[in-house]
């Protein structure tokens, strides 16, 4: 009995002693769990300087070929760190902070169009010595990667659409209807409350995630929110995305979650219809961001299209629910 009270007073220390550190020094607790996180997806943190002044902080772990994925609007490269865990072991990952979001630059009165952020990651590859990459993207993150290859069509090998944005002729979503009508845009936060429940809205099926977690998280957004709006009105207004990728023969795997409120899924056989090289994946009781909803079986879709890239054909899966 005496063991088991001894134990008892142990387990309650530990735990209060993580309270409290939770507590009072959150931000470090939360860089403990990123770091763990990073070390079990087999990634480390970088940074380069580019020739234009712009500094790039990103991930980097695996080996093979060079894969690059982009995260979306007011999000950080930490959105890949979870199926970066199931892909470092076939490929060389690289996932930037894009300029205006997490460690990367923050210039105040820069050009965040999707050709110009398409543009300064060709320049990270470059600095980084890579001439060809297959590329991925989520939301903004694959409008971005979807212009970098019609900019630079014979150095992208394929492209990997997690509910891309940028197709506007798509039926719009529970998003898009709110700001048409003068809503709340649901994306912007001002806010450790108003960020909580950007969580809801994003995933249907979201991973648990501690509040202290979230509430460092919202920093970033709450310091930039005025730059964030002038960020998200430039991709707002970008309207020429369909015109440049009608007809791209990039081989192409689009991934959509059924219940996505930030995107139409419609748009994903609007997209389909533009890319000649391509195949659609759906993906039931997920939201907007299937790779941190469903990451295992993201990755397994992915893997699988990788391994049949050159053998696609609108013949072989024109449309298909996910097999993970």
């Amino acid at each position: 009995m005496r063991t088991l009270t001894i134990a008892l007073a142990a387990l309650a220390a530990i735990v209060i002693g993580l309270f409290a550190f939770t507590h009072f020094a959150p931000e470090r607790a939360t860089a403990i769990l990123v770091n763990l996180d990073r070390t079990r997806s087999g990634l480390t943190r970088k940074q380069i300087d580019l020739p234009n002044g712009l500094r790039y902080v990103y991930l980097e772990g695996g080996q093979g070929e060079p894969l690059m994925l982009l995260h979306g609007f007011g999000a950080d490269k930490e959105n890949f760190t979870r199926v970066a865990r199931h892909l470092t072991p076939h490929y060389h990952v690289i996932v930037p902070d894009q300029i205006g979001f997490g460690e990367s630059s923050h210039p105040q009165r820069g050009d965040y169009s999707p050709v110009t952020q398409a543009n300064n990651l060709h320049g990270l590859a470059l600095a980084l010595g890579i001439k060809q990459l297959d590329l991925g993207g989520s939301s903004m993150g694959g409008q971005i990667a979807l212009t970098y290859a019609s900019l630079y069509p014979t150095e992208v090998s394929s492209l990997w659409l997690l509910a891309p944005a940028g197709i506007w002729s798509a039926p719009p979503s529970e998003l898009a209807r709110s700001i048409l009508t003068g809503g709340k845009n649901n994306l912007m936060t001002k806010n450790e409350e108003e960020f909580a429940q950007l969580f809801k809205f994003v995933m249907n099926d979201p991973p648990y995630i501690p509040r202290f977690v979230k509430n460092v998280m919202a920093q970033e957004d709450i310091v930039n929110y005025d730059l964030h709006l002038r960020i998200f009105e430039q991709i707002k207004n970008d309207d020429t995305l369909e015109k440049r990728v009608a007809g791209l023969p990039t081989p192409t795997l689009i991934v959509w979650g059924e219940q996505d409120r930030a995107l139409n899924i419609a748009t994903a056989a609007v997209l389909h219809k533009l890319l000649p090289r391509s195949q659609v994946i759906t993906i039931p009781g997920v939201g907007h961001l299937p790779m941190i909803e469903r990451d295992g079986q993201v990755a397994a879709d992915y893997i699988r299209f990788r391994n049949g890239v050159g053998k696609i054909d609108r013949r072989d899966a024109p449309h298909a629910p996910s097999t993970g």
